[in-house]
């Protein structure tokens, strides 16, 4: 089973597009689900069908589609943290309704929406599941959500619950407010369990993104960002898809003896853009569509469209080639890299904090739990070149010496 999510920038086609590829995946006998979760609601229109109800509409053989909508609501599970927060913050004079507020799940639609991906990949009913994004700043939102929560999950989640139960009454006493009980650990555990899995599906060899952009100078800048920060998430991006490049004006204008001078000043910015994109993506596939003469609405048009912008079926299918975190031994050092293209060492803040490093990247930043190796060890030196963040540690003579695995053995 594969996840391929389709993202890029509002206007640039990504609905179309994404749904464009799962018609055409179905139409080839593979088991396939088109999901989106945009709030515009868009890929319904781009069907033609009405994706309206709770769960999955079939639209042909091989062939369903899900609209993720505010009635994916998240676990009722949570209310039991929420209530013990309520508790905390009536203890200390915080007016109810702003407590309210506050203790809402933070990004609870994003993590409904990824919940039912979740949901739908371990089904077993699909081969594909085909995700149509929202606008590349909300998608970096959703796929950095389950890590950046685990995290603050594992802050939560009381680390002596035996000695707490114990000392439960002169502890409360002692602090002033209630402590978490029982049930409370327990539904905080079990979120973080499913965050961590949640990030360990989207980052496996089971799961991709798609770029979605126009030959505009504009959309190719933010393109490029969003790989960035994407690499930095730990997400493999394995196919660009450049939409409505204009025909050539060379050919001629039907009812016209010579080109068109605007469709020409087109053409040479297109051909321009179309230069950057395969500079910037370097390594990356990139396919082109032509800009249509109408619009793609239906099964029919779109299937029309992925064969005129040459769909690989099978690379939908094809395990990932990762290239995310990685941690090895290098003679006496150990070197932790990871994928930043299009970065320059200047645009990145390293910070090492305890058993965790702070890689910040423009307004985005990842904190990185050190495996065991490293939390034995100093930054000798980071830095950044052919597009990968390379931070050589060095052990701390105070915590050596440990097991030292041979040369070029995975650590991590």
């Amino acid at each position: 089973m594969r996840i391929v999510l389709f993202t890029g920038k509002g206007g640039v086609g990504k609905t179309t597009t994404a749904a464009a590829a799962a018609v055409h995946a179905a139409r080839a006998g593979i088991s396939t689900l088109v999901m989106s979760t945009d709030a515009a609601h868009s890929l319904g229109d781009a069907l033609g069908h009405d994706l309206g109800g709770v769960g999955p509409v079939e639209l042909e053989p091989h062939l369903h589609a899900l609209q993720v909508s505010a009635h994916h609501a998240v676990d009722p599970a949570w209310r039991t943290v929420q209530d013990y927060l309520l508790q905390v913050l009536a203890t200390v004079g915080v007016d109810p309704v702003v407590a309210e507020e506050l203790t809402s799940l933070p990004g609870a639609e994003e993590i409904a929406a990824l919940l039912e991906l979740r949901a739908q990949a371990e089904s077993g009913r699909w081969d594909l599941v085909v995700v149509d994004c929202a606008p590349t700043a909300e998608t970096l939102r959703l796929l950095a959500l389950p890590e950046a929560l685990a995290w603050h999950l594992e802050r939560l989640l009381p680390g002596q619950r035996g000695l707490l139960r114990t000392l439960r009454p002169a502890a409360a006493a002692a602090a002033g407010m209630p402590l978490p009980g029982a049930a409370v650990a327990a539904t905080i555990k079990g979120w973080n369990v499913q965050m961590r899995d949640l990030q360990a599906l989207l980052t496996s060899d089971r799961a991709s993104v798609r770029l979605v952009l126009t030959p505009e100078r504009v959309v190719i800048a933010e393109s490029r960002r969003t790989w960035t920060s994407l690499s930095l998430y730990g997400f493999v991006v394995d196919q660009v898809i450049v939409n409505r490049v204009f025909p050539d004006a060379a050919a001629g204008v039907s009812g016209r003896t010579k080109p068109d001078p605007w469709l020409s000043a087109w053409n040479a910015a297109q051909r321009e853009g179309l230069d950057e994109v395969g500079d910037s993506f370097a390594g990356v596939p990139v396919l082109t569509s032509p800009y249509l003469a109408h619009e793609p609405i239906g099964v029919d048009a779109l299937d029309a469209l992925a064969q005129l912008r040459g769909d690989d079926v099978a690379s939908l299918l094809a395990p990932v080639r990762r290239r995310g975190l990685t941690v090895r031994r290098a003679g006496d050092e150990y070197v932790l890299t990871l994928p930043l293209p299009l970065v320059r060492a200047a645009e990145v803040d390293l910070k090492r904090r305890d058993a965790e490093l702070l890689v910040v990247v423009g307004d985005h930043r990842r904190v990185l739990t050190l495996p065991a190796v490293l939390k034995r060890c100093v930054v000798k030196s980071a830095a950044v070149k052919d597009g990968t963040l390379r931070v050589r540690f060095v052990p701390d003579g105070a915590l050596w010496p440990i097991r030292q695995p041979a040369d070029g053995e995975a650590t991590a």
